[in-house]
This record gives structure tokens, sequence and C-alpha cells, in this order.
């Protein structure tokens, strides 16, 4: 009887695991998912693979020799990052595009899952370069008919009966508001938590309440009068994006070609 030889790869994985003595992925029951073994592992190759695959593609005659991975905040990507590279997709430039939370993207970028990422927080990690992209500017943001029953100026106190939108439960972006503009602590849960800005644009918007917003995503809105601000601080509170990397990946031609396209583009958001 001939016997079936064992798959290449997971007879690799196997080799590697009784290498290094540990388990490097676990069994889940849509598949594997990697160990904090298999992602240290990861981590350690990510340098001498990324090396090697600039090696590989750097065919003068290719544009764009492979695909770019890029991640950022789901509403930025949207309402900014892809029109700014839509032109290199259709010159030709092939790209992977997700959607995560700061530590997440940090962390894909660290281990090569991604080339490019935005992020709301300056990385001190270890082996990603970052410089500054977009400065988001924030209001204080509510349908006409809630803004009629307000006070000008407005208050803390006048907005307790004003309902609060928040894309997550611990409400940072209200809070820090109320931190740096009205000087005081946040004390309220908000009442509608959904986890995207967008959603939370369309709530607020349809008249569920106030939330605080970044402009670029609520201009539209404002200019047409579906919504109001609801204070001007001279010093509106700002919070700065990075676009980050790894030195290893940040000389190919293509993922130059994307960070190049972002910086341009960023002056005009």
């Amino acid at each position: 009887m001939k016997l079936r030889a064992q798959p290449t790869v997971t007879a690799q994985v196997r080799a590697l695991e009784e290498a290094l003595g540990r388990p490097l992925f676990d069994r889940v029951p849509r598949g594997v998912v990697p160990t904090a073994a298999g992602d240290e592992l990861a981590r350690r190759v990510a340098d001498p693979l990324d090396r090697l695959d600039t090696v590989l593609a750097d065919e003068p005659g290719t544009p764009y020799p492979r695909t770019v991975f890029l991640g950022g905040p789901a509403e930025f990507l949207a309402a900014r990052v892809l029109p700014a590279v839509a032109g290199l997709v259709a010159d030709g430039l092939e790209l992977r595009v997700t959607a995560g939370l700061p530590d997440q993207l940090l962390d894909d970028l660290v281990a090569g899952r991604l080339d490019l990422a935005v992020t709301s927080v300056r990385p001190r990690r270890r082996g990603l370069t970052a410089e500054p992209l977009h400065d988001e500017e924030f209001a204080l943001v509510a349908a006409p008919a809630w803004a009629r029953r307000l006070p000008d100026p407005v208050t803390p106190h006048a907005l307790r009966g004003v309902p609060l939108v928040a894309y997550a439960e611990e409400a940072p972006i209200l809070r820090r508001w109320w931190r740096t503009v009205f000087d005081t602590r946040l004390t309220r849960t908000p009442n509608l938590v959904v986890a995207d800005l967008r959603a939370v644009l369309a709530a607020v918007v349809a008249g569920a309440g106030a939330s605080v917003l970044p402009t670029y995503l609520c201009e539209r809105q404002l200019a047409a009068g579906e919504l109001v601000p609801l204070l001007r601080p001279a010093v509106p509170p700002l919070n700065t994006l990075f676009l980050a990397t790894r030195p290893q990946v940040g000389g190919r031609r293509e993922v130059q070609a994307v960070r190049r396209a972002l910086l341009d583009a960023a002056p005009g958001w």
C-alpha cells in the first residue's frame, strides 16, 4: 500500500514547532490562529523576508511590483485615504486595505501583515517609523432641532437634557471635548453607542442627540445645515494622525507611491 505524503506546509510547521519546542498555531472552528510564539516568530523573520521581497520585486519595468497592504481607521480610510490613492489603483497598483483600531494596526505592521498604517497613536514600538499626516479637528454637533433648544453659548449643564451619541462605551472623543473645551469631566454615559463614526453621524443627523465628530466627516452636513455646531471654541481640539511603516518596506517603489500620494493630498484635507 502506498502511503500519501503529508502536506508540505503542515510538515514544515510541525518541524518548526519541534525545533522551537512550542506550538505556533491554535486550532479554532474556522481554521487556525497564531499563538504568542507564532506572532513572535513572524516578527523575527519579517525583516529578512522584507529584504528578500525588495530584491525579488525590484523589476525596473514594473511601476508597482507588489501589492501594498494598508490599514487605518475605517472612517478616515473611506473619506480621505481611498480617494487619495484611487489614481494609483487606476494606474495598476494592487492595494489591500484593512480597517482597525490603533493597537491592532500597529501589531499587524510589526508582524509584517501591513506595509503602511494610518494611526491616531504615535508609534513607540521598535522597528517602526512614523510621520505626521493630518490634524483632525473636532466639533460638537447636533441637528438644528436640538440646537434651537440650547442657550448660546452652550454649557455642560444645558447639555444634560440632550442624549449623547458615541462610537465606544468609554466615549473617549466626548470626554476629551468636555475636558479640553468645558474644563470639566464628562460623568454621563452615552445614550447611544455604535462602533462606527459614520453611523454616529447618521444618528445625529436623524435627531438622536449630540456628538463630537471630526469635521472632515461631517463637513457636508454642516454646509447643508443638517447639522449645527453647538459651540465654536477659539482653539478646537485636534488629534494628529500618523503614517507609520517599517523601514524594511518603506523604500519599495509601490509603498513610496502610496506614501507620497497621501502626504501630497493631506494639505487639502
